[in-house]
This record gives C-alpha cells, sequence and structure tokens, in this order.
C-alpha cells in the first residue's frame, strides 16, 4: 500500500514546502525562519541519532565534503529562497526558479564531471532558459526593485543547489542518511543564525499560522518527505521520484493557491509549463 502512495503523497508534502515556507514568511524574518526551522530539526535529529546509532564517517575529508554540501544546500539555496519569497516573490514562481537548477547542472557538468551534452539535453537547455524568461517576465506584479531583488535571489538559490549537486557528484561520500542530514541541518543552524540575530530585527510574530507553518515545515516538509524518499529508493522507485520532480512547481504553485491565494498569469504559467519540459529533458535517461 504504501509503496503505492508514497510518490503522491512524497509530492504533495515535498512541494508543499514553498507555499508554508511563504506562511511563515509573514510573521517571522527568512533567516529567523530558518534558524527556527533548523534549530528544531537538529534537536529531533540528534534524538535519532542516539537511539539509532549510525555510522560516522571516518576520513576528516569526508566531514568536509558533508559539511560544504550542506552549506550550500540548508545555508545557500534555503536561505536565499526564503530571502527572495519575503521580498515579494510567490511560492509558486520560486518553486519554478528552484526546479531549474538541473538545467545549471547539465550545462556545467561536462566541466565539472567531464559528462557529454547531447543534442536533446541541448534543447532542454534552452527551453528550460526560456521558460524561466517567460515565467519571470508574466509575474503578475508592478515595477518593483525589492521583487525585482527578491527574484535574483531565488535565481542564487537554484545556483546553491546546483552547486550541491555538482559537488556531490564530484565528491561523493557513503554516509548514512541520518547522518548525512544532521550534518547538513547543524551547518545550516551554525551559519544562518548568526546572521538572523545580526542583521534581523523585525519581532517574531508568535501565533496559530507560524505555528503550523513551522510544524508543517519540520514534520511533514522535512522528517516524512526525506523519510518517503529514502523508502522509494529502498524500494527501487528512484526513476518515479525523479518524474515527480517535474511536477513540484505546478503541485507547488496549486498548494500556494489553496494555502496562500496566490495565483499566477497565463504567461507564467506557459512558461511553467516550457520550463518542466525543459528540465524533463535535460534529466531524461538515454
Amino acid at each position: 500500500m504504501l509503496v503505492r502512495t508514497a510518490p503522491a503523497l512524497f509530492l504533495v508534502l515535498w512541494a508543499s514546502g514553498f507555499a508554508f515556507a511563504k506562511l511563515g514568511l509573514e510573521h517571522a524574518a527568512p533567516l529567523t525562519l530558518l534558524s527556527l526551522r533548523f534549530g528544531i530539526i537538529v534537536v529531533l535529529f540528534v534524538v535519532i541519532a542516539v537511539v539509532m546509532r549510525p555510522p560516522l564517517p571516518k576520513a576528516p575529508v569526508e566531514w568536509l565534503h558533508l559539511v560544504a554540501v550542506g552549506f550550500l544546500i540548508q545555508s545557500v539555496y534555503f536561505g536565499l529562497a526564503y530571502a527572495g519569497m519575503s521580498l515579494g516573490v510567490s511560492a509558486g514562481i520560486a518553486a519554478v526558479i528552484a526546479s531549474t537548477q538541473p538545467l545549471i547542472v547539465g550545462l556545467a557538468a561536462p566541466l565539472v564531471t567531464s559528462e557529454h551534452i547531447g543534442r536533446l539535453k541541448w534543447a532542454g537547455l534552452l527551453l528550460g532558459a526560456i521558460g524561466a524568461v517567460l515565467v519571470v517576465i508574466g509575474a503578475d506584479r508592478p515595477f518593483d526593485s525589492a521583487l525585482d531583488v527578491g527574484l535574483f535571489l531565488c535565481a542564487g538559490s537554484a545556483f546553491g543547489m546546483a552547486a550541491a549537486t555538482l559537488y556531490q557528484k564530484r565528491f561523493p561520500v557513503a554516509a548514512h542518511p541520518v547522518t548525512v542530514n544532521l550534518v547538513h541541518y547543524v551547518v545550516g543552524f551554525v551559519t544562518i543564525t548568526p546572521f538572523a540575530l545580526s542583521f534581523e530585527t523585525t519581532p517574531i510574530d508568535w501565533g496559530t499560522e507560524l505555528a503550523v507553518a513551522l510544524a508543517w515545515l519540520v514534520v511533514a516538509n522535512s522528517l516524512i518527505a526525506v523519510s518517503l524518499l529514502l523508502f522509494m529508493i529502498r524500494q527501487s522507485e528512484a526513476s518515479r521520484v525523479s518524474a515527480l520532480f517535474f511536477l513540484v512547481p505546478p503541485v507547488a504553485a496549486l498548494i500556494s493557491w489553496l494555502v496562500m491565494g496566490e495565483t499566477m498569469t497565463p504567461m507564467a504559467i506557459i512558461g511553467m509549463v516550457v520550463a518542466v519540459i525543459g528540465v524533463g529533458l535535460v534529466t531524461r535517461r538515454a
């Protein structure tokens, strides 16, 4: 039963992270929200690690690689994405921009890993770029310099995730998932919290909506979604997971409409479809 329902459940929980992050950002500054999220997750993973006692990397360089990837994902990717959404970028558009990171990986991979890019992948790169441009141009927004900065930050977040992917390809570490997650979230908490304390002076608006957003981001979007991902990989569902990631932007846009009332213009929707097709071509196996 779980094997059949896991992919759809994972898709909803993973895509919902954008909408619930946007909800949380209405009550806390971006780095403060991330610091709270990371801090809670670190406590939970410490408990899990104490109970499970997962094996630890033996070589110092392996720890260094885990820290580097954790910084790129948790601090750069999430930090810039949350900052971008706090400046007015909708959850749906942030999801589309984030989903273009495989295009960046596909373009940079030949330089980093000597991978060959065929004609189909070049077509995918072109379509993905066109789609991303259409999404940005079609955003239902006034001319707003702060929002433009937000879009730029979201683009930077995609580069952060792409850099993490390329780094992992170049320096893979075979570590237990609990160990990996604990290291990544500790790195995120340690690097984000000082900036939140130093530069964000907006008081936290404690209330039901913030509690719901944090609970969802920690339990549903992090713990359950990651557990489902690992379960599907163990059940040889990796190909289905890859296919489901192409559906993250439209599902994220739908959830952001349900949760936040956000909408996308027809041009942005067309751009989203074009970008998803482009990402599909780039990540398609030969």
